[in-house]
């Protein structure tokens, strides 16, 4: 892409509405516009973010044997009703009307709608267990939406739910869905703590939510330091191995407020080690049994001719919301430096030329570097403006491009000034730059 073709309607300084990091940087880089209170339009340069993000939600799941389907935002009431959530999920909920007057909502959840597909899809234990996933924008009436896409009324999220005979294959389930979302942060270098939480509207008795620490974050979190260091096998998914993970875990104290016993956070942490900040809620996974699979009659036959209801867990993560908590993360708000992980960056490598009226030959050396790098799969933004060279480099310290190739007094021949945002420049070829570039890419 040429910047000069690139819509990014980039701000000169930061809109005075927004109030945390994410939020100036997003609407300051153009990559998200609001429409309304709550309700924001992705333009190009967050909503490639989003979607490279999605991707490897995607890739995760698929890893842990969960299957992908696609259920609509607008849902009936009926479901609802049976289920008796209709009337006790709050304000929330967007309730409307069609035109024959029935009464239909704007999906916050799909616990019953998901339930109804099982029901009457599967009808025995044979075709247990069953994971199912979909990857879709949610809509939440909140009754205060701010800090941008971090609390907004329209979401991007992906959510799971699981199928199983029994508790026992239920908890395996849940184990599963807890090591898919520590390899997915992990993925997105994020440090995510899971950490005990209240099961809220979902209902449940057993709920972990994964929080990354930032000062901007609206849950406060209780912690044993020592969480940290807990290691994993990425690859296991057997049984006992994911209990024992989830195990590992859950030894160390660590809850939300909703959960908080400060006597025995005394007692189980030592002062040395107790930590009490805040957190971003980044997923959410819950074990509820038969919640809803016993009010929607979602049973299976069993050996023996007996039926019984099936086991359930839900597993939800704010895909959109991801977008927000990286720049959390990793955005450097008093120097005004973003960098990308390079996973999820909206393209890999920036070429800014040194471009003034008297010497055009950097623009053409940038243009063939261009072509190269796009043969090697390399997603290359060229800036080809005639902003001054200071300007080009403040404006891609804001961008986030996690790598930088600058063509200038400082090029020598076939090498060129190589730089990584964080890191100081080296010199390089343009074949040494692809091969680095990919090798990180195959380690993503």
């Amino acid at each position: 892409m040429y910047f000069s073709k690139a819509f990014i309607p980039i701000l000169k300084n930061n809109p005075t509405e927004a109030k945390i990091k994410s939020h100036k940087l997003m609407l300051r880089t153009g990559m998200i516009k609001q429409s309304s209170a709550g309700i924001y339009s992705w333009l190009p340069l967050g909503f490639k973010i989003m979607k490279k993000i999605e991707k490897i939600v995607r890739e995760e799941q698929n890893k842990i044997g969960a299957q992908e389907i696609l259920m609509p935002t607008i849902q009936s009431s009926e479901i609802w009703k049976e289920s008796g959530r209709y009337d006790d999920y709050g304000d929330e909920m967007l309730r409307i009307k069609d035109r024959q007057n029935r009464e239909m909502l704007y999906g916050p959840t799909n616990e019953e709608l998901i339930t109804d597909i099982f029901r009457s899809n599967i009808k025995s234990y044979k075709s247990l267990p069953q994971l199912l996933y979909h990857i879709q924008w949610k809509f939440r009436d909140e009754l205060r939406p701010r800090f941008g896409i971090m609390r907004c009324r329209e979401f991007y999220m992906k959510d799971a739910y699981s199928f199983d005979i029994n508790d026992d294959e239920a908890l395996y389930s849940y184990n599963k869905f807890f090591l898919s979302y520590l390899r997915t942060f992990k993925r997105l270098t994020l440090t995510a703590i899971p950490m005990a939480a209240d099961t809220g509207p979902i209902g449940g008795n057993l709920s972990h939510e994964f929080i990354i620490l930032a000062e901007t974050g609206e849950s406060k979190i209780f912690t044993d330091k020592r969480i940290f260091d807990v290691e994993y096998d990425q690859t296991t998914v057997e049984k006992k191995s994911l209990e024992d993970l989830r195990k590992k875990y859950e030894f160390f104290y660590s809850v939300t407020d909703d959960k908080f016993d400060k006597q025995e956070f005394e007692k189980k942490v030592s002062s040395e080690n107790r930590l009490i900040t805040k957190g971003i809620e980044v997923g959410h996974i819950f074990y509820f049994g038969d919640k809803y699979s016993k009010p929607l009659n979602a049973s299976v036959d069993l050996p023996g001719g007996k039926k019984d209801f099936v086991k359930m867990g839900s597993y939800g993560v704010g895909v959109s919301r991801l977008v927000g908590a990286i720049i959390e993360a990793k955005y450097n708000e008093k120097d005004e430096i973003m960098k990308w992980p390079l996973s999820v960056a909206p393209y890999e490598v920036a070429i800014i030329p040194m471009i003034t009226k008297n010497e055009t030959s950097n623009l053409k050396k940038a243009e063939k570097i261009y072509k190269i790098l796009n043969s090697k799969k390399i997603d290359t933004i060229l800036d080809d403006t005639d902003e001054n060279f200071s300007s080009k480099m403040k404006k891609f310290n804001l961008l986030g491009i996690p790598y930088q190739i600058i063509i200038g007094k400082k090029s020598d021949g076939d090498l060129f000034e190589f730089k990584e945002i964080g890191k100081d420049p080296e010199n390089l070829s343009i074949d040494q730059i692809a091969k680095l570039i990919n090798n990180q890419k195959e380690q993503i």
